[in-house]
């Protein structure tokens, strides 16, 4: 099943079950699922909360890559502006 895509509404119930307490195994097999999709379907869904809100792990990393993207930005400015001033 190499690159199969599954939908988000199937990934969303796949995670409920989770959090039913059904045993992966059980729900994996179920559903001809390999661990590694499974988990990283789960931990993708765990949530962290900061100053009561909540984030999932997927968030989490999307705004730390995000936040890498607007620092080089940032630098590209700043070293633009430079140049600019020097003229």
């Amino acid at each position: 099943m190499h690159g199969r895509k599954y939908t988000d509404e199937f990934k969303e119930m796949v995670v409920e079950l989770h959090k039913t307490g059904k045993p992966p195994c059980e729900t994996m097999r179920e559903y001809g699922l390999n661990s590694s999709v499974y988990y990283a379907w789960v931990n993708n869904k765990k949530t962290v909360t900061v100053d009561d809100q909540k984030f999932t792990a997927k968030e989490v990393k999307d705004l730390k890559r995000e936040n890498s993207k607007l620092k080089m930005e940032l630098e590209i400015l700043k070293k633009a502006l430079a140049l600019f001033a020097e003229r």
